[in-house]
């Protein structure tokens, strides 16, 4: 069989729009008494809640899904014989507009994590300050076991599944984890095939992170990358650095660790160390992440065997001396084993979760300053809007206009956590779950709770 139509560069875990992988993260999500995702998503809520002291019955609200959509669907392989897909749609929180979030195909897909994805969501739109609810979606499935037409034919029927349960003002897909914009133009497909003829023009935006020529927006590969950058400039400028002369270590290599990479070597920065599915590797005087993209293209999307740089092992890697770490794989990557060796000044989380409650008070401990994912990766679902109101108004906005746009709502959130975290002496962490629920806090109460 070949590699199925998500095979990339590595694994992304960035929430909304930013697929691309093929294969796990380094490292296990939970291990012998460890919390679950979703457990670690919770923990963090009632952290926040607990300090901002959260309304009580806004914090039931928040607390429980909306909606939970596990589907069993049939897909035809190319030997002939039907196989059985279980896929899931969790839909957190709808109450600043239609839902939003990703859709991945991992082995790893369960309940747990997707409602951790879609939680996670539900906060990082409202600390962007964008109307959408949380959300997201996944099939088990291991893409680099089918053949590019086994993928689309399990696309196009998890889309039929579905069914009514997204839509383009309900709720809105995207790419994530092993999935791209070529999947996402087969969910299009897929879906607009079920609308009636005279509303297929305004249902081309139940997808964002569709390819440009179908409809998607300019910007979009490379917008949770560049979301990333530009806090970490934001960060390096107000410790008084420049961010040209920064050494940075990269955790997973598709998407969005890729673009991130691209970014920060334009602004100057040198790439030491790069970890995904197949590996680690490094090289002190600097990688370069364009010459590593295309040896990890002929390399069935891994970093192992690149003859510009040495392998590592694992606990090496996270032991790597840099000033950035872009943790942009899966979740609970920075954990009680792993965080003791980190030697970094600033952890930008570019997968959703990396960091479990251990690892963050290990890093809090430590002195190295966080970026949280509900703000440092928020770039891929900002410009995932920004394609939804393109769609919507029947408009195409140019590269600088989006990257523009863009840049300003980075800075915004950049401020707005750093300004929380002052005023409630706490980490950015928490910092931004208030900003978050501050903002759900004041709409809930506005509207009420019918009847």
């Amino acid at each position: 069989m070949t590699a199925g139509a998500g095979a990339a560069t590595g694994v992304d875990g960035s929430g909304d729009g930013n697929g691309g992988g093929n294969g796990k993260g380094r490292g296990d999500r939970t291990g012998p008494g460890e919390s679950s995702v979703y457990e670690n998503a919770r923990l963090q809520f009632e952290c926040a809640a607990d300090l901002m002291k959260l309304d009580p019955d806004i914090r039931r609200i928040l607390s429980a899904t909306t909606n939970e959509i596990v589907v069993n669907f049939p897909v035809r392989m190319d030997n002939g014989r039907v196989k059985i897909f279980t896929g899931y749609r969790i839909q957190h929180n709808g109450i600043l507009g239609p839902f939003k979030g990703g859709i991945r195909y991992h082995p790893a897909v369960d309940l747990d994590e997707v409602r951790a994805l879609a939680t996670w969501m539900t906060w990082k739109c409202a600390l962007a300050d964008i109307p959408f609810g949380g959300a997201t979606g996944g099939v088990q499935v291991d893409p680099a076991e089918y053949s590019i037409n086994e993928i689309e034919r399990l696309s196009r029927r998890f889309t039929v599944a579905l069914g009514a349960n997204i839509g383009p003002d309900y709720d809105i897909v995207a790419p994530d984890v092993n999935t791209n914009p070529q999947i996402m133009a087969w969910i299009l497909d897929a879906y607009l095939c079920t609308v009636p003829p005279h509303e297929r023009q305004r249902s081309r935006r139940v997808v964002t992170g569709k390819p440009v020529e179908s409809g998607g927006s300019a910007g979009r590969a490379k917008a949770t990358g560049q979301g990333i950058v530009r806090m970490v400039e934001m960060w390096a400028r107000e410790h008084g650095v420049d961010p040209g002369g920064l050494a940075y270590m990269v955790q997973g290599f598709g998407n969005v660790g890729a673009h991130a990479a691209f970014l920060m070597e334009r602004a100057g920065a040198r790439l030491t160390a790069v970890q995904d599915v197949s590996g680690a590797i490094a090289n002190p005087d600097g990688i370069d992440p364009e010459e590593l993209a295309k040896h990890a293209r002929r390399n069935g999307g891994h970093v192992r065997g690149y003859p510009g740089a040495s392998p590592i092992d694992d606990l090496t890697f996270f032991s790597t001396a840099a000033d950035v770490f872009i943790p942009a794989a899966l979740e609970n990557q920075i954990n009680h084993r792993t965080a003791p060796l980190l030697k970094v000044k600033v952890v930008a989380e570019g997968a959703n979760g990396p960091t479990d409650p251990a690892g963050d008070r290990i890093l809090q401990q430590k002195g190295i300053d966080v970026l949280p994912d509900v703000a440092c990766n928020a770039g891929g679902v900002i410009v995932s809007y920004f394609e939804w109101l393109q769609n919507k108004r029947g408009e195409r906005w140019d590269l600088d206009e989006v990257d523009g746009r863009l840049r300003k709502r980075m800075e915004r959130s950049y401020c707005r956590v750093r300004e929380t975290a002052t005023t409630y002496r706490t980490d950015w962490r928490t910092a931004a779950y208030i900003v978050a629920l501050e903002r759900l806090q004041t709409v809930y109460k506005e509207r009420g709770i019918f009847p």
